[in-house]
């Protein structure tokens, strides 16, 4: 008897992961505020530019929680698993375009003089759930033809 394998399920629990570890890479970075040291990176963000960056990041953090819903959504329908093919190749999509957004935050974690080789290496676990969450995700989308 042959199971299936539930790559939605697992799709789920490695986007909870990205996300935190996502949301500690965040809280790492601000940890020297903690110990009377700055958390300033070298290169400054012009004070009109902020508004901007803090909504992008917004919508960053967001869209991976409504992939969770959807993935959970579309997980919890009985009938035919092609009815959301369109979603699941879409999520597939979403999910390399999150992966490659990460690697050059990775590359340039390594490149700045003042980088941190904890946040480095945060980046890379992030790098590598997010190369899990293509691979589940392209499973994922296959298994429904």
């Amino acid at each position: 008897m042959t199971l299936a394998i539930d790559h939605a399920l697992r799709l789920r629990t490695l986007w909870l992961v990205w996300l935190l570890a996502m949301l500690f890479h965040v809280d790492l970075g601000l940890m020297p505020l903690f110990h009377g040291r700055s958390a300033e990176i070298h290169g400054q963000v012009p004070a009109q530019a902020l508004p901007w960056l803090y909504g992008a990041m917004m919508v960053y953090f967001v869209l991976p929680l409504a992939a969770l819903v959807l993935i959970a959504w579309v997980a919890s329908v009985p009938g035919v698993p092609g009815r959301w093919r369109g979603w699941r190749r879409f999520h597939f999509w979403f999910s390399v375009v999150y992966t490659v957004t990460n690697l050059p935050h990775l590359i340039a974690d390594i490149l700045v003089p003042d980088g941190r080789a904890d946040q480095i290496a945060l980046m890379a676990v992030l790098v590598l759930v997010g190369l899990l969450i293509n691979r589940e995700g392209w499973l994922w989308w296959r298994q429904a033809q």
